[in-house]
């Protein structure tokens, strides 16, 4: 089972400059495919594939252009790793799971410096403070006894260096024997999430809106005020009044606000599921929501993006299958909220602004909770 492991790392500024060196090298070929691939299409010739575009980069193409030889300073691999993802971006396109690669800007784009194990033989080495990165070297882990050690006979096989708001971090991939857990005998539980609680368990468990909370709103304020003095530099630019190098670091403080926010929400979001799986249940039973179409609500879109509630599911799912627990997906149009998990009535009048469900077979319930139920009980389902 290859197993994700990421943490923050503390580089040197001879390894900053380089990791920043390698990841504008990776955005400018990613862009470089894309371009040559576009210009190709429009003289009727096919798609290039990864291995054929790397090996005419570097035996034709960087041979005549003298001027471009700073992109062999940096590791092939990364380089290579760079083409397979736009290549793999046309081909996604292809597919219709998604929309034309678009170019990555710099400071907008996620792009990463990757690194792998040269053969079979090679073994990046980790140490409990320190890992061994290929053209880094030896570079301090922030949080110590995190990742697998050498000496646990634990092999990493690749890994990527990212940096977010000023703040680098490693991602190793981790090959480690499955764990053979029992299955749970205990009673199931559903689980409602939503706006006003991110989810309500049929097991009387709730977890709150982590966005309603003092430091949260503490740091949105903070972010406003800083968001509207960037705006202002913006103009003053315009005026002769701002600097570039000011815009900067006022971009840069905007960032770390953000990435402080998406930091509490995912730490709250990891903590719940923890708390959940930790009952032990012998099956777990979710919503298959539409979180897209529920985006296009203007009205309540920040609310839902700020819940995190495509990465809720995503991680209790990966959670359910380490831990040997059954995860049902219940369908979108079930109706969860609207039967009484006394009697089964289905009541057709009920509002979103009705928080309590009022049965006519004298059942009272929390609307949410009522639904946790429900989806508890519900018999028609797909297993994820």
């Amino acid at each position: 089972m290859i197993v994700s492991y990421k943490t923050e790392i503390n580089p040197t500024q001879e390894q900053i400059q380089k990791i920043n060196q390698t990841i504008g090298t990776c955005r400018y070929i990613y862009n470089f495919y894309l371009a040559t691939q576009k210009e190709r299409y429009e003289h009727g010739e096919k798609l290039q594939s990864a291995m054929d575009f790397s090996k005419w980069l570097n035996n034709d193409y960087l041979s005549q252009h003298e001027e471009l030889s700073w992109i062999k300073e940096v590791s092939s691999k990364s380089v290579k790793q760079s083409i397979a993802n736009a290549y793999g971006a046309y081909q996604k396109f292809f597919k219709r799971q998604s929309k034309f690669p678009k170019f990555k800007k710099k400071g907008k784009s996620d792009v990463k410096m990757y690194f792998v194990k040269t053969d079979a033989k090679a073994i990046i080495r980790c140490e409990r403070h320190r890992i061994k990165i290929p053209t880094l070297g030896w570079v301090r882990l922030k949080e110590k006894g995190y990742i697998p050690t050498t000496k646990s006979s634990l092999v990493i096989k690749s890994g990527t260096v990212s940096e977010k708001a000023g703040r680098y971090y490693v991602s190793v991939l981790i090959d480690v024997p499955k764990k053979e857990v029992e299955k749970n005998t205990n009673q199931g539980v559903g689980i409602d999430l939503g706006i006003k609680d991110l989810a309500i368990c049929s097991d009387k468990q709730v977890f709150a809106n982590i966005n309603k909370s003092k430091e949260v709103k503490r740091l949105e304020k903070k972010l406003k005020r800083e968001q509207r003095s960037l705006s202002r530099m913006y103009e003053n630019k315009k005026k002769g009044e701002s600097t570039q190098k000011n815009i900067q670091k006022q971009k840069r403080k905007v960032q770390r606000i953000h990435h402080r926010l998406d930091n509490i929400r995912t730490d709250y979001i990891n903590k719940a599921i923890a708390k959940i799986v930790k009952t032990k249940p012998s099956y777990i039973t979710i919503e298959d929501l539409n979180i897209s179409g529920m985006m296009k609500n203007r009205h309540l879109s920040k609310a839902i993006s700020q819940q995190k509630l495509y990465e809720f599911r995503t991680k209790i799912t990966n959670k359910c299958h380490q831990n040997n627990i059954e995860l049902r997906i219940v369908d979108r149009w079930f109706p969860s909220s609207k039967i009484c998990n006394c009697c089964g009535n289905i009541k057709k009048d009920l509002k979103l602004s009705d928080r309590t469900y009022i049965c006519a077979c004298r059942y009272v319930a929390d609307r949410d909770y009522n639904a946790s139920l429900n989806l508890r009980d519900c018999k028609d389902y797909q297993i994820a």
